[in-house]
């Protein structure tokens, strides 16, 4: 069993990148500069594999412990990548112990009873932007507390201009409970 649990110090045999007690932390230092005028953006990347389910847990709730008022996450992946598996871990480092599963049909979910706010979007069935506007999304994308938007890539138009980005992926040729998790920090150029 490949199965390594991750901890502060990241994953046995793959040490832990970043400094300091944030979020920012899982970014390493590789820059990837678009190219957009001005460089009104810029992306940092960090993989982390995953070998069982309690891994993807794991670095969820590591997350979820050291997440910040504002943090906002978008997720991706496939069905059946590990994405509810990954949200239930963001939920208990927010110190949250009731049951977390995707809001499909309801498009958000709030949970109170952690340290701040959590709200958990899944966009899946969202057929137009303004479907959003209509939940008050703004409230949540902006608010003091962590938001985790599940298929965020079918609303990037209103996207906030600063959030990391989750990807899950699987690789059967590395087992099936293999997953490479891709964070990719998007920020803001404040200039």
């Amino acid at each position: 069993n490949q199965c390594q649990h991750f901890s502060k110090e990241g994953f046995k045999g793959q040490p832990y990148q970043g400094g300091g007690n944030d979020l920012h932390a899982y970014a390493s230092q590789k820059s990837e500069h678009p190219d957009v005028a001005g460089g009104l953006t810029i992306m940092k990347t960090e993989q982390i594999e995953s070998f069982c389910p309690e891994d993807t847990f794991a670095l969820g709730e590591k997350i979820g412990r050291l997440a910040e008022p504002g943090t906002v996450l978008t997720l991706v992946g496939d069905l059946g990548v590990g994405k509810t598996v990954f949200t239930q871990g963001v939920a208990a480092g927010l110190g949250i112990r009731e049951p977390v599963n995707s809001p499909t049909f309801t498009i958000v979910q709030i949970y109170e009873e952690g340290r701040m706010p959590f709200y958990h979007f899944d966009v899946y069935r969202i057929g137009d932007v303004e479907e959003m506007e209509e939940i008050g999304y703004e409230d949540c994308f902006y608010g003091n507390g962590l938001c985790l938007i599940e298929w965020a890539n079918l609303i990037e138009e209103i996207l906030p201009p600063s959030y990391t980005r989750v990807k899950i992926e699987k690789d059967l040729k590395k087992g099936f409970d293999y997953r490479k998790i891709t964070l990719t920090r998007k920020e803001a150029n404040q200039e």
